[in-house]
C-alpha cells in the first residue's frame, strides 16, 4: 500500500446526531470518508465498527434519541474516536459473555479491536473514547509525519498546485492521499520542463536530486 501521506491535514472534527439505530449507516459513511481523506485507509473498517458499537451503547444503555457527539481527531501517532452523550451514570463496562451471547458484547468487542480506550466523566456529560494506531511516523497532531525544512517547502508547493491544477472537488485543507501524490507529479514534471527549456539536463537533475535526498536520509540515520 502507498504510504505517502504527505499534504494531508488532519483537523479534528466533531459531527452531532441523535442516537437513532437507523443513525449508525451514516456514521460509518461519515468516517470512512474522512479517514479516506486523511491517509488512513487501514483503519476504516476498524474504526467503523468502533463507532457502530459506541453508538450502540448509547441507544441501549442511555436510550434512543439521545443527543450524542462523534468526535474524531490525532493523539499523536493515534487515532482518537470519542462519543460523548449526556448520562453521567451509565457508564461503560466489560462484561464476561459467552461466545453466542448477544447482550454485553459491545465493549469488549471494542476493548478486543483498539489500542486503548476510557471513560472521562465532565460536568455535563460522559465521553466514552478509544484509540487506534495508525503507523505515521511522527507525533505531529494534525500531519503526522516527521517535519523539516524540506517537508515544509514542499508542502507550501504542493499546496499552491493544489489550488490550481487539482479538480476544484478536492478542498484547500484536506488533499487525500492520491491527489497528494499527483500535484508532487506535476511538480516534479514541471521542473523538468523548466531546467530543459533553460538547457540543463533533466535526467542529469534526476539522478543529483536522488544523490541528495538519499544523502538527506542516511544523515537522519
Amino acid at each position: 500500500m502507498n504510504d505517502c501521506r504527505c499534504g494531508v491535514q488532519r483537523k479534528s472534527w466533531e459531527l452531532a446526531f441523535s442516537a437513532e439505530p437507523e443513525e449508525v449507516a451514516g456514521l460509518r459513511n461519515v468516517m470512512r470518508l474522512h479517514l479516506g481523506l486523511w491517509g488512513l485507509q487501514e483503519q476504516i473498517e476498524t474504526a467503523q465498527l468502533c463507532v457502530s458499537e459506541l453508538t450502540a451503547n448509547v441507544i441501549r444503555h442511555v436510550g434512543p434519541g439521545t443527543p450524542t457527539t462523534l468526535a474524531v481527531s490525532m493523539n499523536g501517532t493515534y487515532l482518537r474516536i470519542e462519543v460523548h452523550d449526556p448520562d453521567t451514570r451509565a457508564l461503560p463496562t466489560l462484561i464476561a459473555t459467552s461466545e453466542d451471547s448477544e447482550a454485553g458484547r459491545g465493549m469488549t468487542l471494542v476493548d478486543a479491536m483498539v489500542d486503548r480506550w476510557g471513560v472521562q466523566l465532565r460536568a455535563d456529560r460522559k465521553v466514552t473514547w478509544c484509540e487506534l494506531a495508525t503507523g505515521l511516523v511522527s507525533e505531529n497532531r494534525e500531519n503526522g509525519h516527521s517535519e523539516g525544512a524540506g517537508v515544509a517547502r514542499a508542502e507550501a508547493m504542493l499546496a499552491v498546485y493544489g489550488a490550481t491544477k487539482l479538480p476544484r472537488s478536492a478542498t484547500s485543507t484536506v488533499l487525500s492521499v492520491a491527489v497528494a501524490e499527483a500535484a508532487a507529479i506535476d511538480v516534479i514534471a514541471d521542473f523538468l520542463h523548466w531546467l530543459r527549456a533553460h538547457g540543463c539536463d533533466p535526467d542529469e537533475a534526476l539522478d543529483r536530486a536522488q544523490r541528495h535526498f538519499e544523502a538527506e536520509l542516511r544523515k537522519a540515520l
